[in-house]
């Protein structure tokens, strides 16, 4: 045998050491506060439910009471029984309708109230919490993780109390009908108890086995979905089929060996506890025979130990579900205990800004990546209506100035001022209404255009949002589409070109008047027509407005009022365009020759 190779208990051993402990409880019940405003709906499920367990626990005496008809020591007749056969299905069938209609008002708007809860938080944490996690895996949080509570609240714990109920009232029952057969019965429970809980603490371990797999399909259905463009360009179709694939086999294969541990203790159960039941019978059988017992109760105990077993059976299932429910309710509580940048609940106020920047002394190291200062002691001040200019190679530390003064991240060290107000004392909220970005790769919603221009300021007419597209110049594009304003862009904007997706972005952040623009080589993905197009909208947008512009193509920045070009993190060089260029082994110099010499050879 190949060295190495595990047996079948070692790969299904539990690795998986979480177990319902006090804090996963406290933190469960957490989470169980949000049926608070559902509390007397809950109740009155509750009440339901105490009544549907009741009507059920009734059907042995009835069976009890039905032999003694037969055996003629009843005072009811078959008739009479049957009637209360009759009554109480009736009843049982309408306590059960509004047990299960309580508590789905309670589990589903409990489900809502959560997951907005968590929407919301998703909403208001800052730029880094996403960094750091896949988006598949935060979906999968507010919708998997909150279906596990749902579950817990419409019927794991419904079904719990009423196993509970069944367990203590059942064997009271039986201990009242015959106390030498109810400890009989008893001794043979141990040995089918502990099987539940060595082969449900395994089956368990590969439930949660294949959730995690599953959860990891789902990523690479989002990712492969979301890039399907590159995965086309590379021709890696196979690439990605043959990986989801492989994940799926997993799913199969882990599932399958939880289904042979399912089929086991089943087989193990039916055995036991039908042998059990044929012990019961013998022994039941030998008190009648002794005149200890009468065939009527021997027959409505045979009844409530079957109730009681599977009761016991059920157990184990409702604690492997809370045991997930735990699981979920953790994660589900590391989100929302996470500390929000934005208070949606504050009132927004009128807050206009100047615009005047200054960086004083700044360094910066993103939180992923500690041990890499990205700002070295970055020092400029940029005036209320200047347009200042970042140039420098990929990497440089360009973007993150930008980053910085949006808030996205909390500085390593300095001071970042706007209008002489450090941006650390100031809300996040009001400061990004005042600033606009448009992006290299312009971000549009789904929707409409007239929505993803909206976008920049939700409550304006539709005549501004009319001169926000004719000002940035997307207005010629828009009234050639058949829906005009009305037309649906696509995922992500794919409908359209990349100089009408940049447009409709500066027609966006026109909508919303920012005092400060930031422009994130805004043109270096069109191609010379669009870039007339984008340039001269830009022009329309940056009027009176304090602009901080990446620029990559360097002869879209002459114009500007300064120049400060970055490397490895420091300002190596500051001035004009033309007191730039005149630096013979200046880094600016150096870079409009290197284009300059690149066009020409273009154009060869």
């Amino acid at each position: 045998m190949a060295e190495g190779r595990k047996g079948f208990w070692d790969e299904v051993a539990p690795k998986d050491k979480r177990k319902i402990s006090r804090e996963g409880l406290k933190k469960a019940l957490q989470l169980l506060a949000f049926i608070k405003p559902y509390k007397w709906t809950f109740a009155i499920g509750m009440v339901f439910l105490t009544l549907s367990s009741a009507s059920t626990l009734a059907f042995p005496m009835l069976i009890g009471e039905m032999t003694r008809v037969i055996e003629g020591k009843s005072k009811y007749t078959l008739n009479n029984v049957t009637m209360f056969f009759a009554g109480i299905l009736l009843l049982q069938g309408l306590f059960s309708y509004f047990r299960v209609y309580f508590f789905s008002q309670v589990s589903e708007w409990t489900a809502a109230d959560i997951r907005k809860m968590v929407y919301s938080k998703f909403i208001t944490l800052p730029i880094h919490f996403f960094e750091q996690r896949r988006v598949g895996e935060l979906t999968s949080r507010i919708s998997s993780d909150v279906s596990s509570l749902q579950v817990v609240l419409s019927t794991t714990l419904a079904e719990f109390f009423r196993q509970i109920v069944t367990l203590i009232v059942g064997i009271s029952i039986i201990i009242v009908l015959s106390w030498k057969l109810t400890l009989f019965m008893l001794a043979t429970f141990p040995v089918l108890v502990i099987a539940a809980i060595v082969f449900g603490r395994y089956i368990r371990v590969l439930a949660k086995r294949t959730q995690d797999k599953l959860a990891e399909s789902n990523v690479i259905v989002e990712e492969t979905l979301q890039s399907v463009h590159i995965v086309k360009s590379f021709t890696n179709e196979k690439l990605e089929i043959n990986r989801y694939k492989k994940v799926m086999g997993e799913i199969v294969e882990t599932a399958l060996k939880a289904a042979a541990l399912r089929g086991g203790f089943i087989t193990f159960f039916i055995v036991g506890m039908f042998g059990g039941i044929v012990g019961v019978v013998w022994y039941g059988g030998g008190l009648v025979e002794a005149g200890e017992m009468q065939l009527a109760d021997l027959l409505t105990f045979l009844f409530y130990t079957t109730f009681i077993g599977g009761s016991l059976s059920g157990l184990g299932d409702l604690y492997a579900q809370l045991q997930r429910t735990v699981g979920s309710s953790e994660r589900l509580l590391e989100i929302i205990e996470e500390k929000s940048e934005v208070n949606v609940d504050n009132i927004p106020r009128d807050h206009k800004i100047n615009g005047e920047v200054s960086f004083e002394n700044v360094s910066f190291n993103y939180p992923s990546r500690p041990d890499i200062e990205v700002l070295k002691d970055i020092s400029f001040h940029v005036s209320a209506g200047e347009k200042v200019a970042l140039v420098g190679q990929s990497g440089a530390g360009k973007s993150t100035i930008v980053q910085l003064l949006m808030k996205f991240y909390p500085l390593t060290s300095g001071t970042i001022s706007v209008d002489g107000e450090s941006i650390a004392d100031q809300d996040v909220t009001d400061l990004r209404k005042n600033i606009a970005i448009v992006p290299q790769e312009v971000m549009l919603f789904g929707g409409t255009i007239m929505e993803n221009i909206l976008y920049g300021n939700p409550s304006a007419s539709l005549e501004e949002v009319y001169n926000a597209a004719r000002r940035a110049n997307a207005l010629q594009f828009i009234e050639k589409f058949p829906e005009k304003f009305d037309t649906v862009v696509g995922e992500r904007g794919v409908k359209l070109s990349g100089g009408q997706r940049q447009r409709v972005a500066i027609a966006r952040a026109i909508l919303k008047d920012p005092a400060i623009l930031l422009l994130d080589e805004a043109t270096s993905a069109l191609d010379s027509e669009s870039e007339k197009l984008v340039q001269g909208a830009l022009n329309e947008l940056m009027k009176d407005r304090t602009t901080i512009i990446i620029a990559h193509r360097l002869a879209t920045i002459r114009n500007v009022d300064r120049i400060y070009v970055i490397k490895e993190g420091e300002i190596a060089e500051t001035g004009s365009h033309e007191e730039l260029i005149l630096k013979n082994d200046g880094i600016y110099a150096n870079l409009v020759k290197l284009q300059f010499e690149n066009a020409s050879l273009v154009l060869e």
